[in-house]
């Protein structure tokens, strides 16, 4: 891995986040910029695939057997080096939100199975009103999806930078502390509880990552995927089903204290009322701390 091995894998790092892997250029001239295969408007998608692949391949040869990388940018095939990619820095409120539920179906489709989000938003700030409750709705949307995690550059930026000589942060301007218990006890309870959700999960968890890796499963699947024959599956935009066990019905708007599902044939457990549905359209309660899952019988 040269100059990656020496400094940082010998030193006991042995996941990477590439992040910026496309890479992003100060002008977007891709007719003129050229790498070694050609031009980056012919070529320029291979670049996060073999830069990924670089990696990997250094990893595997380091003796590591499950080498992983999160990036934000990847192409046909990236699946096989073990990329997690992410949609990158992103703006904090429901109309992006609504994109990454397009987004990770979307990749999911086109074969990348490990996908994930700056939950909230990269972009935000926590001083809007709005804040804590698109912080909460999303939360709960990663909770059932591929990869939870929780990342942003949280503004305002005013914290003070120190003064000079002095040492250990603060030298340039920097976003708030953004862990589970960032904001306040109410929201802590919330995020905890989707945690706890998630954490519950990790043999079913392991079970659908491992059914992707062997055949391609999408993690997060639309309904249409797992239910080709049903018409209105194929018209639903705002559903999914997390593996073939679980539909989740996010909610994707501010405000929103109830919300209509449909659900395909089949019986199906409200994990939250512990309810019996099936198939068919149903208006049901989204309080703050719970959005729609039902678990699929039998």
């Amino acid at each position: 891995m040269g100059e990656t091995e020496k400094n940082y894998y010998d030193y006991g790092i042995d996941g990477f986040w590439l992040d910026e892997a496309e890479p992003e250029f100060a002008t977007y001239d891709y007719e003129h910029f050229r790498y070694y295969i050609g031009s980056d408007l012919k070529a320029g998608n291979c670049f996060p695939l073999l830069h990924t692949k670089g990696v990997y391949d250094g990893l595997r040869c380091a003796g590591e057997k499950e080498p992983v990388s999160l990036v934000r940018s990847a192409w046909v095939g990236s699946q096989k080096y073990a990329a997690v990619v992410w949609s990158g820095d992103i703006y904090s409120n429901f109309s992006s939100l609504r994109d990454q539920m397009s987004g990770g179906l979307n990749i999911g489709l086109a074969g990348i199975p490990w996908w994930t989000t700056d939950t909230g938003g990269f972009f935000g700030d926590v001083t809007d009103p709005e804040f804590n409750e698109l912080l909460v709705r999303w939360f709960a949307f990663s909770a059932f999806s591929p990869v939870l995690r929780l990342h942003g550059d949280r503004g305002p930026h005013d914290i003070p930078n120190l003064a000079e000589g002095e040492f250990g942060g603060g030298f340039s301007p920097t976003g708030r502390d953004n862990e589970l218990w960032s904001y306040g006890e109410e929201v802590y309870k919330i995020l905890k509880k989707f945690l706890d959700i998630r954490i519950s999960m990790k043999s079913y968890l392991k079970e659908i990552m491992r059914e992707a890796s062997e055949n391609g499963s999408p993690v997060m699947r639309t309904l249409f995927y797992e239910f080709p024959e049903d018409e209105i599956c194929w018209e639903i935009a705002d559903e999914y089903m997390l593996g073939s066990r679980y539909l989740v019905a996010p909610v994707l708007y501010g405000g929103i204290r109830e919300r209509e599902v449909y659900l395909p044939k089949g019986k199906w457990r409200h994990i939250f009322v512990n309810r019996i549905y099936e198939t068919g359209r149903y208006t049901v309660s989204a309080p703050l701390d719970e959005i729609p899952v039902f678990e699929r019988i039998g």
